[in-house]
Formats: C-alpha cells, sequence, structure tokens
C-alpha cells in the first residue's frame, strides 16, 4: 500500500476532488478510482450553518454507506466519518456561525485512512466567502 504518508495525502486530495467537484466530474472521479483500492463518495448539503451541522455529520456517514466507503456495521469506521466530518467543520466554524451555508461533502478512504473534506460556499445575500474544512481519521 506505499508510505503511510502519501496515502494520507492521497486520500486527502481525493475527497477534496470529491468536494469540489460537479456531478458531471463527481462521475468521472468515481470511475477512475472505481478498479483501485480508493473509494470515494460525495454529497450535498445547505442550510443555516449551526442548525446544520447534524444534517452535515448525517449526510457525510449515509454517503459513506452508501457509496460503500465504510461497512455500515462498524462503529469504529462510522465513528471515524463522523469524527473527520466534525473536524472540517470545526475549521470553518468562526467563518460560518450566524449564515448560510451551501456545498458539498467529498469523502475518499483507501486501507485505513478516511478523509473528509466539506467545501462551503458561506452566504450574505450575493456575498460569498468559500472554504474548505478537512478532517482525516485511521482505522484499524
Amino acid at each position: 500500500m506505499g508510505n503511510k504518508n502519501e496515502t494520507s495525502k492521497k486520500v486527502a486530495s481525493a475527497a477534496i476532488k470529491m468536494s469540489l467537484s460537479d456531478r458531471e466530474d463527481e462521475d468521472k472521479i468515481k470511475t477512475k478510482y472505481k478498479d483501485t483500492e480508493m473509494k470515494v463518495a460525495a454529497v450535498d448539503f445547505g442550510g443555516e450553518f449551526n442548525s446544520s451541522i447534524k444534517k452535515i455529520v448525517e449526510r457525510s456517514i449515509v454517503a459513506a454507506e452508501r457509496e460503500e466507503v465504510i461497512d455500515e456495521d462498524s462503529h469504529a469506521e462510522l465513528g471515524a466519518v463522523a469524527g473527520a466530518t466534525r473536524e472540517a467543520i470545526s475549521q470553518i466554524h468562526s467563518k460560518a456561525t450566524g449564515f448560510n451555508v451551501g456545498g458539498k461533502i467529498g469523502i475518499a478512504r483507501e486501507g485505513d485512512h478516511i478523509s473528509v473534506s466539506i467545501y462551503f460556499a458561506i452566504g450574505l445575500l450575493h456575498l460569498n466567502e468559500m472554504a474548505i474544512g478537512l478532517g482525516h481519521r485511521a482505522v484499524t
């Protein structure tokens, strides 16, 4: 599987690509990784930031299960996705509190490395701030 740092970087990069992709690019990325050890998933989200935090974590877990990035019967894997998602959210918290947000969650896994990238458009009328949060967990 290679150097652990290289794997971490590769998984983080795939998660970021998924979070920044549109539907067409998302399908291409999924196809690219289909026959490799890398598993990827993505899902959109939106709403008022504070009230959306729980939904963002839930959507991450459901997307990871749906795309078989994680095993739905593994508490460790569910917790890894939830933890990485919370970490990504915490990086954006001070910018987004009190604002509406929308964006996309990208999830990638290879071996025991899981990364969650969240692309946020933080809105105030037509003036949007862009931000990305990234979390990583290892499961064994």
